[in-house]
């Protein structure tokens, strides 16, 4: 990676920081995928638009409705847990 990617990495995680509160270092727990039956879902405030069939790093089970994912573009959001199927 570039000195330059490498510093709008650290940006963004920085930011998603603090838009969502979170204190400590960012872990991945697990790999989910979108549920690929699920229609194409755009994103709000603090949500991830979703993609049937794309995989996403978990961060966060935050309570039974939903999981605070990463997207491949690095975009922090929530997601339904409903939507989600494991690997």
């Amino acid at each position: 990676m570039t000195l330059k990617a490498c510093k709008k990495e650290e940006k963004m995680d920085r930011e998603f920081q603090k838009k969502f509160k979170f204190e400590g270092s960012i872990n991945v727990l697990t790999q989910m995928m979108v549920d690929p039956a699920t229609t194409e879902k755009r994103g709000g405030a603090k949500n991830l638009p979703l993609r049937p069939g794309e995989i996403l790093d978990v961060i966060q089970f935050t309570n039974q409705e939903q999981i605070l994912c990463r997207n491949s573009q690095r975009r922090y959001g929530y997601v339904p847990k409903a939507v989600m199927l494991p690997l």
